[in-house]
């Protein structure tokens, strides 16, 4: 789902997950309870990929972000977000799929 930011979380587990490249570009920035952890670029300052606090065992990407043809389709789930203590659980399963 897209958020204010442009964001447009793909939500997917970490053994899903495979970053080829440009990893010594990436900063990490945590708050709060230290469980998300926020990667931006060095060089440019987006976020193409984060562990959310609701997915800790998982990555979201920022599906702007990839490659036209790196994936086949994307199934967007509304999210009730400006109410995320109270929804955030159901985002569980998205990234034991």
């Amino acid at each position: 789902m897209c958020s204010r930011s442009g964001y447009w979380h793909l939500i997917v587990p970490k053994s899903c997950f495979r970053l080829l490249q440009g990893g010594s570009d990436l900063s990490l920035y945590t708050f709060n309870t230290g469980t998300a952890k926020h990667l931006f670029c060095k060089v440019c300052g987006i976020k193409s990929f984060y562990v959310p606090r609701s997915n800790p065992d998982g990555y979201s990407v920022n599906a702007r972000c990839l490659d036209s043809g790196t994936i086949g389709r994307i199934d967007v789930e509304p999210f009730d977000g400006q109410n995320w203590e109270k929804h955030g659980a159901a985002l569980a399963h998205l990234s034991r799929a």
